[in-house]
């Protein structure tokens, strides 16, 4: 597996972590209002705080924004491959394993598993204090033939 080292977009999140995630396209990523901790070629980690209005009705982390969380570091990660061409998600596999309650404070840790020509395999799992999964999915992303919108890193 080949990823390449560096790239405009991949230097801008380096150099700005405490924006990165404000400016991207995806009005999704900014109300998930995550924390970039970490970022290199093909891994990344952010942090992210459990509101209210992420909550099922037992007051912990709903398993839908779970999942969005998992798939949105996903996909920012492939993002910062660098590739000309958007990558969108085949499939999204996701495991919950512990609850996350109001207040909690989680890392998402995303990693690039295999990079191939057409298809981007990759896993990301949620962490609560102590390193207490919380959940865990896997992905493939596809090559599409939509040019990247423009982002972080890319003006």
């Amino acid at each position: 597996m080949h990823i390449e080292e560096t790239n405009p977009r991949l230097e801008y999140f380096k150099n700005n972590p405490e924006l990165a995630f404000r400016e991207v396209p995806a009005g999704v990523t900014r109300w998930l209002d995550g924390r970039l901790k970490e970022v290199g070629p093909g891994h990344m980690a952010a942090e992210f705080v459990v509101r209210e209005d992420m909550t099922n009705p037992m007051q912990v982390l709903h398993g839908g924004v779970a999942a969005m969380i998992m798939d949105e570091m996903m996909g920012i990660m492939v993002y910062l491959l660098g590739h000309e061409f958007a990558h969108t998600s085949v499939n999204l596999n996701c495991d919950f394993l512990s609850p996350a309650p109001v207040g909690a404070r989680l890392v998402a840790a995303s990693r690039v598993v295999r990079k191939g020509r057409n298809v981007v395999h990759c896993e990301c799992v949620i962490t609560g204090q102590q390193g207490k999964i919380i959940a865990k999915s896997a992905s493939n992303l596809i090559l599409t033939p939509i040019a990247t919108p423009a982002g972080p890193g890319t003006k």
